[in-house]
């Protein structure tokens, strides 16, 4: 993996990719943020080498790079799953291939369920823990110190200083951010009501189906990182409806460019 990381490095900067100090990996339905970058170059990742190739129909898959308030960032325009049949290690290999290119700081956005009776669609959650319930690790098997220490900390994967740097930005905007502990599960399907049921009493307020692997392998290179779930669904199991997800897409939509203008302003901010 190691001289599989290297290679696609240095194609990418061959081909512009020059010390970006932000990446952002942009969820389901949450594309408007290009919008804020001084595009420079943009790469689909079937061009990348060793790049998985995302097979989920809504999201774009292309790699890009340029500026926003003056800082070089990198943007995954749709990510990988583990439901879509991928390792573990394939799905984080971009969030090395960063690392490896300079970058200091990633930030993560997803569409979620929300299980919190509180949370409701169209609500941004700051998440500040989370529970993995995936059934593969993106560290298992990696035992050379090259790739860091196997046995990862986790007691705050999460970086504050960045949440608190996302929540002035948002106070600036006028917007708001709750607070949550985000759960992933495998997919692709939803879950049952009595799943939510147990997901709620294990301590979620928000369900989903990523983050959590980039989330691990960032604590494990060393790479500062904050995320944030967009509720698109409202998952009471007394009042459960069959999900559309065109519906969620489109709730997604809808909150993107707020938490668009979120990020910009964030960025400016990362020291």
């Amino acid at each position: 993996m190691l001289q599989k990381i290297e290679e696609c490095a240095s194609f990418l900067n061959e081909r512009g990719f020059k010390s970006p100090e932000v990446a952002v990996v942009l969820g389901t339905g949450l594309g408007s943020f290009v919008q804020h970058i001084d595009i420079i170059h943009t790469i689909p990742y079937h061009e990348i080498p060793h790049f998985p190739v995302a097979t989920v129909e809504f999201h774009k898959g292309q790699l890009i790079y340029g500026t926003v308030q003056g800082k070089k960032i990198m943007a995954m325009q749709g990510r990988f799953h583990y439901y879509e049949g991928y390792s573990m290690q394939q799905i984080t290999f971009p969030i090395r291939v960063m690392k490896a290119l300079g970058v200091q700081f990633l930030l993560l956005s997803n569409a979620a369920g929300g299980m919190n009776p509180l949370f409701k669609k169209g609500d941004m959650v700051l998440i500040n823990d989370h529970i993995n319930l995936l059934p593969e690790n993106p560290l298992r098997g990696l035992n050379d110190p090259a790739f860091g220490n196997r046995f990862v900390d986790m007691c705050r994967p999460y970086d504050e200083a960045m949440g608190q740097q996302l929540i002035k930005a948002a106070h600036a905007l006028q917007k708001e951010f709750l607070h949550g502990i985000y759960v992933s599960v495998q997919g692709p399907n939803l879950e049952t009501r009595a799943e939510y049921r147990y997901l709620r009493a294990a301590g979620a307020d928000m369900v989903g189906m990523s983050t959590v692997p980039e989330v691990i392998v960032a604590n494990h290179i060393g790479l500062r990182c904050a995320a944030v779930s967009v509720i698109t669904d409202e998952c009471d199991p007394d009042h459960l409806q069959p999900v559309n997800i065109a519906e969620i897409i489109e709730v997604a939509g809808r909150t993107d460019a707020g938490l668009s203008e979120i990020f910009a302003k964030a960025i400016k901010a990362l020291q």
